[in-house]
């Protein structure tokens, strides 16, 4: 097992990226349209979809990427790389969807 570079294209990398970027486009508003019982409320935070889409993308890739080679020892590669990219996708997606729940939660 070699160690991976950082930021280097690999099937976990790519997988994270798609988790990431279609997640953190609704995940601050999830909370939001769950509240109100309407999905029109997932298009009333486009701002922050914008920014959640930009960054979850970019540290599901960066995540994705290590997470996978990691995992190679135990999994097939292929496997470890599907399984290391929705986990590296779905970290940054979670953290928007509890910041988007703070958010709207009256206190």
């Amino acid at each position: 097992m070699r160690k991976p570079g950082i930021g280097e294209p690999n099937l976990g990398a790519m997988v994270g990226v798609v988790v990431g970027a279609v997640g953190g486009l609704v995940a601050i508003a999830i909370p939001l349209a769950i509240l109100r019982g309407d999905i029109k409320a997932l298009s009333e935070a486009r701002t922050f979809g914008l920014v959640g889409f930009l960054v979850s993308s970019t540290v599901g890739w960066f995540l994705g990427g290590q997470i996978g080679r990691r995992l190679e020892g135990r999994l097939s590669e292929r496997t470890a790389g599907i399984v290391s990219g929705i986990l590296g996708g779905l970290v940054p997606v979670a953290g928007f969807a509890l910041w988007g729940w703070y958010l709207v939660t009256p206190r």
